[in-house]
């Protein structure tokens, strides 16, 4: 069961663009999101110079989303070192607590926890260049790490990146959901919409090869797909190797069928309805 949940957001400095600090309702937890500007201003937040972890955004030299986790047991002190070294972020994300109770087995573990989930969700480059080690912590310690964990998850997403969320979790997408299409060349897939976009599934097939009134923009796109092996060639066939979240199903349609296309009228659930009459 899930239940409602109350955050408290503060503008340090009266700009939304500025520094801000979050927060939920009965938690120890604090997050402070920082763009790189304004860091060396954070000499007024004392706190700051706890133990925590953070998360540097940015996007790397192929110009996709990046992210380097990381923790510091005087994280203010850490991140101006990071202003000096390290280039390609432009905003940071601070979780501290408030009681200070997080210590230095504490905070690595809880990088290793987001160093895997980043990695498992696929959504950022994580240029990270070594695997956090995980500490050895009592049981009880891990249970209330993995608490803070849930609620950092939370509060990174509502932050704006959705560093540790999957794509789509197939397993919860029942056959109702489902839509399929099928094409010349070889393009035989399955997706599904959500909140965020349309999802084409794992072990979809999209088209060989791709009509010559294909647009340059939709033909990097399919190439990128290719290149970073996400759509890999099997016997022949162009076969998705991991979910596939696009903007649109019309989007998600063109890359499937190598040619121009309407997805509200080209994905169908199993009984042949379109998308555009299931809305």
């Amino acid at each position: 069961m899930t239940f409602g949940k109350t955050i408290k957001m503060f503008l340090i400095d009266g700009d939304p663009s500025g520094r801000l600090t979050c927060e939920l309702s009965n938690w120890t937890g604090l997050a402070y999101r920082i763009p790189r500007t304004e860091v060396k201003k954070c000499n007024d937040r004392p706190n700051l110079n706890s133990t925590g972890v953070y998360m540097l955004f940015g996007r790397n030299d192929e110009d996709k989303e990046a992210v380097y986790i990381g923790e510091a047991e005087e994280v203010y002190t850490r991140l101006q070192s990071h202003l000096r070294e390290k280039d390609f972020w432009n905003e940071v994300i601070v979780f501290i607590s408030k009681d200070e109770n997080l210590n230095k087995a504490h905070i690595k573990y809880i990088e290793n926890k987001l160093y895997e989930k980043a990695k498992t969700a696929n959504r950022y480059d994580v240029v990270n260049g070594n695997i956090p080690p995980m500490p050895s912590i009592a049981e009880s310690d891990r249970a209330e790490m993995d608490e803070f964990i849930s609620n950092l998850e939370m509060l990174v997403n509502m932050l704006g990146h959705k560093l540790f969320v999957d794509i789509k979790d197939t397993s919860e997408t029942n056959a109702e959901e489902l839509l399929y299409i099928k094409g010349a060349r070889g393009a035989d897939a399955k997706g599904v919409q959500t909140q965020e976009g349309f999802v084409v599934l794992q072990g979809s097939k999209i088209a060989s090869s791709v009509v010559n009134s294909f647009s340059e923009r939709l033909t990097a796109k399919r190439n990128d797909l290719i290149h970073t092996q996400k759509v890999q060639i099997l016997n022949g066939e162009y076969v998705v190797i991991e979910d596939l979240l696009f903007s649109s199903p019309s989007l998600a349609a063109e890359i499937v069928m190598g040619r121009s296309a309407n997805g509200l009228t080209e994905w169908k659930d199993r009984l042949g309805k379109t998308l555009k009459d299931l809305v």
